[in-house]
């Protein structure tokens, strides 16, 4: 497959040519171009698939060049590169079927990907031509019943179909199947770093991903029939063995797949590879597959066996064995998070080394997260901190339930958990910034409810401990200060405004208006009435 580059911008093309990886999208060969006329002597000459072109150069448009392939009734899928955001470019582009627009400066993991999916729309119409020459277009539909074929017997929790079922699901649909086939399950993980577009843009990313199983598993003794993704990031891919199983070939497919997500899909991923068995016996080993993956902790970019499984024969879970937590805590409590970290990690690791010919269960490093968790919580809870209020919001819960993914995501977890203390621990140190932060909150908030209560959890402090150290740092209780700003503001509204002096004793976080006169009267000597018109005729007096 050959792309052309057009840009009457050298250092663009020459960037496009360098930071692209061509080979790694199967890229045959790469054209370049600097104006349109070279562009057309080169698709007059060479087969083109694919074209990433500017729009604006002097010497003629992108879309003039575009409309001239139309005209000659060119197969090429076009990308362009613009540095404006134009409706009438873009329009034009669409009427033109252009396959994407993409604005300057150029991401070029971003455009990596559109050409993955470019290239996915070549073959894909190089495969309708095929079928329409053989008169055999209705392939593109079984491809579907394939797809729908295989989701069902992938997603179904309920019981394992019969052979009959089965039987009567193949003559129905056409499906180029026989119960006998030997069928191959693997069960692939992707974890994105961020940035990837597998967490920013998931159908551009699941295109690419289906782009790159499409080349690394096409091979004579076996085809790939269908990708299934299970749950978010966790894909069923089936392969069907067309001769004699070997073992070799897909560790060696499995492992090309990890290297090629990691510099192609910037990606980490594991590989779970089941047992070949004929269509009848495939659903139970599809079940324990799922059953495998969520119970084995896996290394990111591991391979992993069905056979090593602990419910197969003569395998063994290991044993979780706690760590010396009396250890952790001592470097808890001298404020060493490194030291912490350090040890930690040296203790996750210890458990698999004692544990070695053994599976890590997923239920031994839950023990341990539990352990890790409630050290810190007791560190923070020690320190006055609330820990329970500390540890919610998003980023927590995605990095909890992602902890049990692998080892890394467990040590990932551990990290955030730490040095989210570590932090917090030197914020609440400094008892005259807390103190001003609730100070601050008091004044732009006094007409809400304020309580120590509420006030502790906004700074994830004991209560009875945020009021001490209040009282210690201003030389009056909380309870006075938040009375003391809520008068001052309900004199400011009675000097400055015409609102009722009922509005303002809500206003100022008062709905018992006798309460607030009572208050205001304690602190200014006088009711809010006489206030004000005491005030007005000061002013009047003037």
């Amino acid at each position: 497959m050959n792309v052309l580059l057009v840009d009457d911008d050298y250092f663009v093309v020459a960037a496009l040519e360098q930071k692209i990886d061509w080979s790694a999208l199967s890229i045959d060969q790469v054209y370049t171009a600097y104006n349109i006329a070279q562009a057309r002597e080169i698709l007059l000459q060479q087969d083109i698939e694919i074209m990433v072109c500017d729009i604006e150069m002097p010497q003629g448009s992108g879309l003039e060049l575009l409309a001239w392939i139309r005209e000659e009734n060119y197969a090429v899928q076009t990308i362009f590169l613009t540095n404006y955001a134009d409706f009438n470019y873009a329009q034009k582009a669409i009427e033109l079927q252009s396959f994407d627009y993409f604005l300057k400066p150029i991401a070029f993991d971003k455009l990596t990907l559109i050409l993955s999916k470019a290239i996915y729309k070549v073959r894909e119409q190089r495969r309708n031509e095929s079928a329409i020459k053989e008169g055999q277009l209705w392939q593109k539909n079984q491809r579907k019943l394939v797809e729908h074929f295989w989701r069902q017997l992938s997603t179904e929790k309920k019981n394992a179909p019969s052979s009959a079922a089965l039987a009567e699901a193949i003559i129905e649909q056409s499906l180029p199947y026989q119960l006998s086939d030997p069928f191959l399950p693997l069960l692939i993980s992707i974890y994105a770093y961020d940035q990837s577009l597998g967490k920013e843009d998931k159908d551009l990313f699941n295109y690419a991903l289906h782009n790159v199983l499409t080349e690394l598993f096409h091979h004579p003794s076996f085809t790939l029939e269908a990708m299934i993704e299970v749950k978010d990031n966790h894909y069923f891919v089936i392969l069907r063995w067309s001769s004699d199983e070997e073992a070799a070939l897909i560790e060696t497919a499995c492992a090309s797949f990890i290297q090629k997500a990691n510099r192609f899909l910037k990606s980490d991923a594991s590989c779970c590879i089941g047992v070949t068995a004929p269509l009848p016996e495939l659903y139970q080993g599809i079940q324990n597959l799922l059953r495998m993956n969520e119970d084995i902790i896996k290394h990111r970019n591991q391979m992993l066996y069905l056979e090593q499984y602990p419910q197969a024969e003569g395998v063994k879970a290991a044993v979780y064995t706690a760590p010396d937590l009396t250890r952790l805590e001592e470097w808890l409590h001298k404020d060493d998070p490194v030291s912490f970290l350090i040890e930690a990690k040296r203790c996750l690791y210890d458990l698999i080394a004692n544990g070695q010919g053994q599976i890590l269960s997923a239920s031994v490093l839950r023990l341990f997260r539990l352990d890790m968790i409630q050290l810190v919580y007791s560190y923070l809870k020690s320190r006055e901190i609330q820990a329970h209020k500390l540890y919610t919001g998003k980023i927590h819960d995605q990095l909890y339930e992602a902890s049990l993914y692998s080892i890394e995501d467990m040590e990932k977890y551990i990290e955030y958990l730490i040095t989210t203390a570590a932090e917090y621990r030197r914020y609440a140190a400094q008892q005259d910034s807390v103190v001003e932060e609730i100070k601050q909150h008091i004044h732009k908030h006094c007409g809400d409810e304020l309580t120590r209560n509420s006030l502790g959890e906004m700074v994830y402090l004991n209560p009875d401990y945020l009021a001490r150290i209040f009282k210690k740092e201003t030389g009056i209780s909380l309870g006075a200060y938040i009375i003391q700003t809520r008068i001052r503001s309900a004199r400011q509204l009675l000097e400055s405004t015409s609102l009722s002096v009922y509005s303002i004793a809500g206003k100022v976080g008062y709905a018992n208006y006798p309460y607030f006169s009572k208050l205001f009267k304690q602190d200014v000597g006088c009711t809010p009435s006489e206030y004000r018109k005491l005030r007005q005729e000061a002013a009047t007096s003037m």
